[in-house]
């Protein structure tokens, strides 16, 4: 493999600035401060003759992420060579993007479900025997499994972005396009399933000699189920992309909105029971 400004050993210490990556975490950008800092040494050796390119590099970096510490380094990793490769911003951002979800999912399942439980059965069964150093082995195992897979996911990473620019930079937009379509299907999935906003109002309606209670909401279900959350995320979205406001900013105001329209009786988090 041909290496141009960078060399291995930079991709190596951006995987290994992922232990860094949660310092910097925040409300608004979510890791995305952190993940900008992992970048930053290798970027400022990318652009050491473009310090506005490596601004604009930096800034773009500032933009909200979340997602796995131990499987991040393979975006950065695909991240670093497509930069050194000049590849559309644009272009770079849909990748990042498109692998956070799945990245994080597949890395939460790895180092939350699988190894800590794992690992804490077998080292508290042997300080249940009398292993009294069964904490420290529990400590050094769990963390070398992690520095590995960090160090073997940036080596990977290095080695898909390559194949990804030499051998389909023509192709690159499709690539990228069908990977955010995955990433959108699955932000959609997540919408409907934790965005909670229902309309508690009913009404009375007589069929005959009989009344019964109808439900807005059970109407507008019938029309497009799951609309009102569809439609604040599209407010929320048109607020972040358009208008350019902070996470902060749409926090207050979907709080102050749920406590107003709450109390009024607009709106509820739970689904009206229509007798």
């Amino acid at each position: 493999m041909e290496f141009k400004k960078l060399k291995k050993k930079d991709y190596i210490k951006a995987s290994l600035r992922a232990y860094l990556m949660q310092n910097g975490f925040n409300y608004s950008n979510y890791q995305g401060t952190g993940y900008a800092n992992q970048l930053r040494p290798a970027l400022k050796k990318i652009y050491a003759d473009d310090k506005d390119g490596y601004k604009e590099a930096m800034i773009s970096n500032l933009d909200f992420y979340n997602t796995n510490p131990q499987l991040v380094p393979f975006v950065s990793s695909v991240q670093l060579v497509m930069e050194e490769n000049k590849v559309d911003k644009d272009q770079i951002r849909d990748m990042k993007m498109a692998l956070m979800g799945p990245l994080a999912g597949i890395g939460d399942s790895i180092s939350q479900f699988l190894l800590a439980p794992l690992l804490s059965t077998i080292f508290a069964s042997m300080a249940a025997d009398g292993t009294t150093i069964a904490p420290v082995l529990f400590f050094i195992t769990i963390n070398a499994i992690l520095l590995a897979l960090k160090l073997s996911m940036g080596l990977a990473g290095y080695k898909t972005g390559m194949s990804v620019v030499g051998e389909f930079s023509d192709k690159m937009k499709k690539i990228t396009t069908s990977a955010s379509i995955v990433g959108v299907a699955v932000i959609s999935a997540l919408v409907t399933q934790f965005v909670k906003i229902y309309i508690p109002i009913s009404y009375v309606k007589k069929i005959g000699e009989e009344t019964q209670n109808v439900s807005i909401q059970s109407m507008i279900d019938g029309i497009a189920p799951k609309l009102l959350p569809v439609l604040w995320t599209a407010l929320v979205y048109y607020l972040v992309k358009k208008k350019k406001w902070t996470t902060y900013k749409v926090i207050i105001l979907t709080v102050l909105i749920a406590i107003i329209a709450s109390a009024i009786g607009i709106i509820s988090p739970i689904a009206p029971v229509v007798e």
